[in-house]
């Protein structure tokens, strides 16, 4: 067994279910974890979710459910989509696991006991989604300044860490250390913009909510996001006070923590603190990766622009989604997707050019040597060169994925996949098929392909893992190692290859983004119409617009609203049952259609004058308005 290698993503908030960008992550850092075994390394991957909060004890009670039953559904969610996407993780720990709590009460107390916690009183701006206090001038233009949603003045006794204590080591740790933070960019913007500017006394108790871990020496608090979710990478080794643990002693310090650039300031600023604070090691490395974005924005469910993993899986396959997240993302730039372009990636990259290089050469070992692969050492022009990309490619690939340039690493694999069908054009193994004498080259051809795309395969097992697979089982090849790719030439000769099946079948673009069309548009039901009526009936209706200058709730009524309409130069009065669906003071001001010709009637003690039409939807009625400001008493018709 090689070195230790200990890697963890961030663990995921179990608010929401999540969508492709923020399952991006998880397939990187599984890639990256894949690789290092490949290696010979010992990897522990962890992965898992963050389950307390203000957020999500807010979302439960709109649901109606309990948080501990809310966060149960999302993390299952969250675990199903990491097993779907063949994610290779050691360990999956949940914020709620007994042991981690257990742990985080115990850290809680030692930085307590210690004087790095003390009690005070905090008052500023909090940001509920974000789990964010800010004071005054941090705020822009009077709103969070990382989502830039509203926030809510807070006043509440709490818990403070001592940031300030530690802020001047943590600067030369950083310094001393120049790979600590990745990419370069972002380790300056840590210095820069919050630790030389000063650091404030971090907030790690609530009082205003209960979903958390309880402060156990204070039981009306809680433990705040920060002691409790950042402490899992090391409760989830065994990791408390008084007991390191065996798996803590053998993996800790973590090599790498994989997380997105928008929590880079929680995981070397915060973590590291606390982390000194109890006289452990820090991680090796931190790396904030960029984001996917929808087009040029990032995917919002309020935006409509949201793709999730098990679309893109069903109509796409596990590798192909794998293949185009690692590929698609720039080292330190957002990268971005939408259906077209991951359409034309797959049929240009997976189908065409790996799909096809595989596919030919397996077919024509079958039909020039009856499926056997034989070197007969015949070398010729083109392939020294062959072999040298190969071998290349393997030099740079250690490179890139040590240093997280996980998208260069599969451009290196593609130069192999572009040199071997270029090195079928160059040879002409269907000309070299029609003369005996050129058989024992056409065999050494087709040996040196065959060889090549068993290095392929190779190289792709950490990012493609089914498609090696795929790839060895149709070159006839059972099992493979890290070290017998570093030779090129290691394929023994009388090797059987299967049959040739694709890969990646080509995909009908027009087709598949009408399929995606359809399957996304929602369906829409509605009431069945009403029979046939003459036009005589309908031009017996007096149908006008009124401009409602008064609008109020009709005392000791749940349904109606009390109307008095502009109708040209006089007015009129309306009851309407749509209360429960419209404020009074939104309507005031707007054209409604109302039908003039209908006898009064009393309602609740009012005259009601006419009937506002109201449209009729799943979700309850709305008040029926004209599109401009126009006359009031024009006639509808």
């Amino acid at each position: 067994m090689g070195e230790k290698f200990y890697i963890t993503t961030a663990i995921a908030y179990t608010s929401r279910k999540p969508h492709i960008g923020n399952t991006y992550e998880i397939v990187l850092t599984d890639a990256i974890a894949r690789f290092r075994r490949f290696l010979g390394d010992d990897v522990f991957f962890l992965t898992g979710t963050d389950e307390h909060g203000q957020k999500i004890q807010e979302i439960a009670e709109k649901e109606g459910i309990a948080p501990k039953a809310y966060v149960d559904k999302i993390a299952e969610q969250i675990k199903d989509i990491a097993d779907m996407l063949n994610i290779s993780y050691d360990k999956f720990i949940r914020t709620t696991d007994e042991y981690h709590v257990e742990a985080v009460k115990k850290i809680f107390k030692k930085l307590y006991d210690q004087g790095d916690i003390y009690k005070s009183e905090y008052e500023g701006w909090y940001c509920t989604p974000c789990e964010s206090f800010w004071t005054e001038t941090q705020l822009v233009d009077g709103k969070c300044p990382d989502c830039g949603r509203e926030v809510k003045k807070t006043k509440e006794e709490a818990y403070f860490f001592k940031m300030s204590k530690y802020q001047d080591r943590l600067i030369k740790y950083i310094e001393d250390n120049p790979d600590f933070i990745h990419p370069e960019s972002r380790k300056k913007e840590m210095i820069n913009n919050f630790l030389k500017p000063g650091l404030q006394d971090l907030c790690v108790s609530r009082t205003s909510f209960n979903w958390g871990i309880p402060v156990e020496f204070d039981p009306k608090h809680v433990v705040y996001v920060w002691i409790d979710a950042l402490s899992n990478y090391i409760t989830a080794l065994g990791y408390d006070p008084d007991n390191k643990g065996e798996l803590y002693n053998k993996y800790w310090p973590a090599d790498v923590h994989i997380i997105g650039k928008d929590i880079l300031r929680f995981h070397t600023i915060y973590w590291p603190i606390m982390l000194m604070a109890l006289g452990e090691p820090l991680p090796k490395q931190v790396f904030g990766h960029p984001w996917l974005l929808f087009g040029e924005e990032k995917m919002s469910k309020s935006r409509g622009n949201v793709i999730y993993a098990e679309d893109l899986v069903r109509h796409f396959g596990v590798d192909a989604v794998r293949y185009y997240l690692l590929h698609e993302m720039p080292y330190a730039q957002d990268g971005n997707i939408t259906y077209d372009t991951f359409i034309a990636r797959y049929n240009s990259d997976l189908a065409n050019t790996l799909g096809n290089l595989v596919n030919r050469t397996v077919a024509m070992v079958n039909k020039y040597f009856n499926g056997i692969i034989d070197n007969t050492n015949a070398y010729g022009e083109f392939d020294s060169e062959l072999k040298e990309v190969c071998e290349n490619a393997i030099k740079a690939i250690e490179k890139k994925m040590t240093s997280w340039h996980i998208a260069d690493s599969l451009d290196e694999i593609w130069k192999v996949v572009d040199r071997a069908n270029k090195y079928i054009d160059e040879t002409t193994p269907w000309i070299l098929a029609k003369s005996d004498e050129t058989k024992p080259r056409l065999s050494t051809v087709l040996y040196n392909l065959a060889e090549s795309i068993r290095v392929i395969a190779g190289l792709l097992t950490p990012f493609m893992p089914e498609t090696a697979n795929a790839i060895l089982k149709q070159i006839g090849v059972n099992e493979l190692t890290y070290e017998s790719i570093k030779t090129f030439g290691n394929l023994k000769s009388g090797t059987k290859v299967g049959e040739a099946a694709p890969l990646f079948a080509r995909i009908d673009v027009e087709a598949k983004l009408q399929e995606l069309f359809e399957e996304q548009t929602p369906k829409i039901n509605i009431a069945p119409y009403k029979d046939y009526c003459e036009f005589d009936d309908f031009e017996k209706l007096d149908i006008r617009v009124g401009k409602v200058i008064e609008c109020e709730k009709v005392p000791k009524s749940e349904k109606l609203l009390r109307f008095t309409l502009e109708v040209g130069s006089e007015t009129r009065q309306i009851l309407s049952g749509i209360a429960k669906f419209h404020k009074p003071e939104e309507l005031v001001g707007k054209n409604v259609v109302f039908i003039a010709n209908f006898k009064p009637r009393k309602m609740m003690g009012y005259e009601s004058q006419g009937m506002i039409l109201s449209a009729e939807f799943e979700d309850g009625l709305t008040a029926l308005t004209t599109i401009n400001d126009i006359q009031s008493g024009a006639e509808i018709v």
